[in-house]
């Protein structure tokens, strides 16, 4: 995997929270990959220097995973392969923490003839169809999607309109779409065709390609609702 330092995690929360971002996401993700739990002095250290929504993830599998990062300042906390692989932990983490609390994270890549649930960061290959597990982890309590499409992850030709809306119109919980922003209008398009209700982006913001001011004002300029 080809993973590029592109500066410190506070400094560059704080600079996308001056900038107008309306939520922040902080993955590990090479945390399940390599059996480590996310760092939890870098959480606290992050949500004392920002004052926007903060959702971590990255090998969370237990309640006292959970119960730590939220102490440490996270918002929310996103679940994606322990969940897979004991899907009564949303049921326990939901119960425990309320559902406002839990994100679950989906990686997915079309194969074949389908969408496919994908684990560890991507790499490991399921049989469970993503429509099925988006709609079987709502019924279980989770508060929100976050989708990515690893086929379209890294490329910038635009994210994967149609499983974002499959998974938007198959749910009753917000869809944060996620994986192969490059321009100002692919986010028009997983908004107005996608369906989906936010849109994750990062390496074009991490080196500036895109400022998140005017890429609010391009989105609000279409129709589409955004706070600015």
């Amino acid at each position: 995997m080809d993973i590029k330092d592109v500066g410190d995690p506070v400094e560059m929360g704080k600079y996308y929270a001056q900038q107008g971002a309306d939520e922040l996401v902080f993955l590990d993700i090479t945390a399940t990959n390599e059996n480590r739990k996310t760092f939890a002095e870098l959480v606290s250290r992050i949500a004392r220097n920002i004052d926007i929504p903060f959702t971590v993830g990255g090998g969370i599998s237990t309640l006292e995973d959970v119960s730590v990062l939220l102490n440490a300042g996270a918002d929310k906390v996103s679940v994606n392969t322990a969940a897979v692989k004991n899907p009564d932990l949303i049921n326990e983490l939901t119960k425990n923490f309320g559902s406002q609390c839990i994100v679950l994270a989906i990686d997915t890549r079309y194969s074949g003839k389908d969408w496919f649930v994908y684990l560890n960061g991507g790499r490991i290959a399921t049989t469970i169809k993503t429509i099925d597990w988006a709609r079987e982890a709502t019924k279980r309590g989770a508060g929100e999607i976050l989708l990515t499409s690893m086929n379209n992850d890294g490329t910038k030709k635009g994210f994967a309109l149609d499983i974002t809306r499959q998974v938007s119109d198959a749910v009753p919980v917000p869809v944060i779409a996620s994986g192969g922003a490059g321009t100002m209008q692919h986010f028009v398009d997983v908004f107005s065709i996608g369906k989906a209700n936010a849109a994750l982006a990062a390496s074009i913001f991490h080196y500036k390609e895109i400022e998140i001011m005017n890429l609010k004002r391009y989105i609000r300029k279409h129709g589409i609702e955004t706070r600015l």
